[in-house]
């Protein structure tokens, strides 16, 4: 993805305010096209999009079962005559954000570069990408788990109870859970460019280890909407095998960056002296 950088940071030096609300202005503008470009596609492919959505349902439903029009062919149930409106706006607008992700993500981290030094700015494309790459691994592991969370539910309140979801309130919950799973997967990131900016010290998150454990529990709890303990574990335990995955960035990290002012401070071989054949 090809930006041209401002002379200014090309150059390596500071920009006004003035030239800092330009730039934010032009990445405001960009992020907006990108996330226009995105709600059109999704509102044309709106029916694939919601037959995507609804499959966690239909996974916990089973054939014939109250709950489905048909065999087979699960439904859920319109309460409101403008329903179908919003929840066509509402997808398209949380779809057209999540194709949009990487070039919001792009955009972010090209505006803060300005500010950073030239050793940090070598990482902009790596952290977009990663970045991306757990936001979409986050939202994938959401929707493995939603069939699992809605049948713990589901159960919870015994046979005689027949559960028919609102397409608003089931998207609600689709959408909160895929943003916090999303969201979660990005926690190495902050960690990681926190420990590269000298933020967060590496020897901080080593001290605190067990403190991060009962933090990233809380966390889990707080920010999925089920509160179920099965969504709390899965949750849970990749935030806590990136807390030593960023852990063991910054140990790596250190060392070479060690190697490398080693090598700057080791005094350069002696040449011999001219016409010495020996």
């Amino acid at each position: 993805m090809s930006d041209v950088a401002p002379p200014e940071e090309a150059a390596g030096g500071r920009m006004t305010l003035v030239e800092h609300l330009t730039e934010l202005r032009r990445r405001l503008i960009i992020s907006m096209i990108a996330l226009a470009c995105g709600f059109v596609v999704c509102w044309v492919f709106y029916p694939q999009i919601l037959d995507f959505l609804v499959a966690p349902y239909c996974d916990v439903v089973s054939p014939g079962a109250e709950g489905l029009d048909e065999p087979g062919n699960c439904r859920l149930l319109v309460l409101d005559p403008l329903e179908p409106f919003s929840v066509r706006v509402s997808v398209a607008g949380y779809g057209g954000m999540a194709l949009a992700m990487p070039i919001l993500l792009w955009q972010a981290w090209r505006f803060i570069t300005p500010a950073l030094f030239p050793r940090e700015r070598r990482h902009t494309a790596g952290f977009v990408i990663l970045a991306t790459l757990l936001f979409a691994g986050g939202v994938a592991l959401a929707f493995w788990t939603i069939p699992r969370a809605l049948g713990f539910l589901t159960e919870l309140g015994g046979e005689d109870l027949v559960s028919f979801f609102s397409p608003r309130r089931y998207l609600s919950f689709v959408v909160k859970m895929a943003l916090a799973f999303g969201l979660a997967f990005e926690f190495p990131i902050v960690l990681m460019f926190g420990q590269i900016t000298g933020i967060i010290p590496t020897r901080t998150l080593q001290r605190i280890r067990p403190w991060a454990v009962v933090g990233i529990v809380v966390v889990g709890a707080v920010i999925t909407p089920t509160g179920d303990p099965f969504t709390l574990l899965i949750l849970s335990g990749p935030m806590y095998a990136f807390y030593e995955l960023s852990i063991l960035f910054g140990v790596l990290r250190q060392r070479r960056l060690k190697r490398e002012e080693d090598a700057e401070l080791a005094p350069a071989p002696s040449e011999p002296p001219a016409g010495d054949t020996s």
